[in-house]
């Protein structure tokens, strides 16, 4: 199936590239059309086969999908079972991408609408036009790290009679949970993070002051003109939840300035900073995040909590980094991010209607789900994730504080949940 119309990624992994003419408005399907990049992958010496299709719903919001490097962690374990699709969302990587520019010439209604047709109820509208445009409508497995697990909560409200079984991973959210909610949970545990960064990393302690201090006193620009504010240098905290996140951060802060007396900043340092915490990859990340939780309005949730935690505040020592959190003053300072400001100002100040999730269906859910919760996940509640896992009927939900946010990408944690999942259906998807 599919041998000679494709190319190889490495030597073990043969892939094709599949597109798909959608409408932007799914209620309007005579109007605007985009087009829906998905790359379809599998095992080099299966690629004759027929075997079951297995869909990514990539984390985000406005996530691309897998570039993959190589066979390791969920990937292995995926393309020993499955053919896997991974689609862009649209509006990212190859689908139609959607930038600043695109948006800063729009009248303020105009962004925000179009913002709007870029959420989980679109994308999941998507995600049933390339299985029916291109695999004959069947029946496919999925697997939802992080906003992918709200994808997949999404699709069992609304079109369960697709998907054989599921796997989430670090993406159980509370059904009725909004952005404000959200963040008076995970505050804290971003408080928490601090304090292990500092443990992990103590002698780093006064050179953050000392970055700090030298932000808020002088005008130091970024390789892309940005001004480096304190607060844009507290957004590197952004990573704390990922297992690598520590680490990336001291690293970062090691070649930090130039001089022994630690008064200039490096070029390094800047150029790192700016690419970590400019979002010119993944703008939508940033204009999304607050509209994931519902119809709104979000009302700046990230930036009302942080107002009620003073450890946050640019002059406070030791200063804390922020966690995955968007705040107003970003769509004014972050070049990437301007051309969305009027059209996301838009989206948090009104309602903007989207039905999430159906309780009532997932209460009745007949799909097998299984789910990896992270105890101590800094982007999703546990808490929210456990209450979620009660109410839908059919989920089994692992609970480890073994792995951070990212745990999918360690061995064993995808095995573990597409093992589960045969037992569950009956035999092994894929196997020979």
């Amino acid at each position: 199936m599919h041998a000679d119309d494709g190319y190889f990624i490495g030597s073990d992994i043969f892939a094709r590239d599949i597109w798909t003419e959608v409408p932007l408005d799914w209620e309007d399907p005579d109007g605007e059309t985009i087009r829906v990049f998905a790359r379809e992958l599998v095992a080099a010496e299966r690629r004759t086969e027929e075997l079951p299709l297995l869909v990514h719903l990539q984390g985000g919001p406005g996530g691309k999908g897998t570039r993959p490097l190589g066979r390791s962690g969920w990937l292995d374990a995926a393309l020993r079972r499955f053919r896997l699709v991974i689609p862009d969302q649209r509006g990212t990587g190859r689908s139609t991408p959607l930038s600043g520019r695109d948006f800063a010439t729009l009248p303020a209604e105009e962004a925000a609408r179009r913002l709007a047709l870029h959420r989980a109820d679109a994308i999941v509208r998507d995600l049933e036009a390339i299985r029916a445009s291109h695999y004959g409508g069947r029946q496919w497995w999925t697997i939802g790290q992080s906003y992918g697990g709200f994808l997949t909560l999404h699709y069992l409200s609304v079109a369960p009679e697709a998907i054989v079984a599921s796997a989430v991973t670090g993406g159980l959210i509370g059904l009725e949970a909004d952005a404000s909610e959200v963040y008076r949970r995970t505050f804290p545990r971003m408080l928490a993070k601090n304090r292990a960064f500092r443990a992990h990393a103590p002698h780093l302690a006064d050179r953050v002051a000392r970055i700090a201090d030298l932000l808020a006193a002088e005008d130091v620009r970024l390789p892309d003109g940005d001004r480096l504010t304190v607060r844009r240098f507290q957004t590197l905290g952004f990573g704390f939840g990922m297992s690598p996140g520590y680490d990336r951060v001291h690293w970062t802060l090691d070649e930090a300035f130039v001089d022994a007396a630690e008064t200039r900043l490096s070029d390094t340092f800047l150029e790192t900073v700016g690419e970590t915490t400019g979002f010119a990859t993944g703008p939508l990340y940033a204009a999304l995040q607050e509209s994931i939780y519902g119809p709104g309005p979000a009302a700046w949730a990230a930036e009302a909590e942080r107002a009620t935690h003073p450890e946050f505040a640019e002059g406070a020592r030791p200063l804390h980094f922020t966690g995955e959190a968007v705040f107003p003053w970003m769509f004014a300072e972050i070049r990437a991010l301007r051309g969305f400001r009027a059209g996301v100002e838009l989206l948090a100040e009104r309602e903007w209607p989207i039905a999430l999730y159906d309780p009532d269906r997932l209460a009745r859910n007949e799909v097998p789900v299984e789910a990896a919760v992270y105890l101590d996940d800094m982007y999703v509640d546990a808490g929210l994730s456990l209450e979620t896992a009660e109410r839908v009927a059919g989920l089994h939900a692992w609970v480890t504080n073994a792995y951070e946010h990212d745990g999918v990408h360690q061995e064993g944690v995808a095995e573990r949940l597409f093992a589960s999942l045969e037992r569950r259906v009956g035999g092994t998807p894929g196997a020979r």
